[in-house]
């Protein structure tokens, strides 16, 4: 299987990327803060440099955490943009729990067509687009597509059903998709997990849905939409049950719920 050009630098920018993440993780670092009190570390700017060093080569512009955006005037007449997020999950990395990753998606007219997530700590990464399918490839494999292991689209529920979301914030509209899912499965568990990481058990079938009722921005779930909507997924507007656009206005998410394919046949 031949994957096009440009994602196999994605792929190999996040390769590099990930052993610097790994390499300031294991060094030591210390962490700064920005104005709105999110930390950033060394790792945040080091993985920022790599994969703008990548991706520039394909001469489609970058929006990313710890990039430097263009304004709405010039972006809105992209059709094409990286949406990137170097370090996502900078508290996980700090905590030092291992739940951090790199993000990279494409995004092709609003909508994110190429999704790669991938895990430092792991060494390995998930990739997903229509184009070929969805793959988890460790990092040694990734000039051998016949060790890359295929992801198949989730066609069962679980049994009780999982969401991945934390258990302290039950209140509120996150509370009420709960209690719409149990009507289907009255016992549900949960998996806690930091970042886009949530996206590999989405993928996989282990989780079936993640509501998130919080703020996140476009580069935390950009790739994440494009492996789950190859999936037969769904990422939606958690008010206007639309799928969600990119490269827009405001690069804030609004408040969303993801499904698989097979939880999405039974609550639509």
């Amino acid at each position: 299987m031949e994957i096009p050009s440009i994602y196999s630098l994605a792929m190999q920018g996040a390769i590099e990327a990930s052993l610097k993440i790994m390499e300031i993780y294991t060094d030591g670092f210390d962490a700064e803060y920005k104005s709105d009190g999110s930390p950033i570390t060394a790792a945040d700017l080091t993985s920022t440099e790599i994969l703008h060093r990548f991706l520039e080569q394909t001469n489609i512009p970058i929006t990313g955490e710890e990039s430097l955006n263009s304004d709405f005037s010039v972006r809105k007449d992209w059709i094409r943009c990286w949406c990137i997020d170097p370090l996502d999950g900078t508290k996980e990395f700090v905590s030092r729990n291992g739940e951090f990753a790199v993000n990279i998606a494409l995004i092709e007219n609003g909508i994110p067509v190429f999704g790669l997530i991938a895990s430092p700590v792991k060494k390995e990464f998930i990739i997903g687009s229509k184009e070929f399918g969805v793959f988890i490839i460790d990092f040694e494999h990734m000039t051998d597509p016949s060790k890359w292991t295929k992801i198949e689209t989730p066609l069962k529920v679980n049994s009780p059903l999982v969401i991945t979301c934390s258990r302290s914030h039950h209140s509120g509209p996150i509370l009420n998709f709960i209690q719409a899912l149990q009507a289907i499965s009255p016992e549900i568990e949960y998996i806690k997990k930091g970042s886009s990481l949530k996206f590999f058990d989405l993928a996989t079938g282990n989780a079936d849905a993640y509501p998130r009722f919080a703020p996140t921005m476009e580069w935390d779930i950009a790739a994440g939409q494009a492996i789950m909507e190859t999936l037969g997924g769904i990422i939606y507007h958690a008010e206007t049950g639309e799928p969600l656009r990119y490269n827009k206005e405001n690069l804030t998410n609004p408040y969303f719920i993801a499904k698989t394919n097979a939880l999405s046949f039974i609550m639509p």
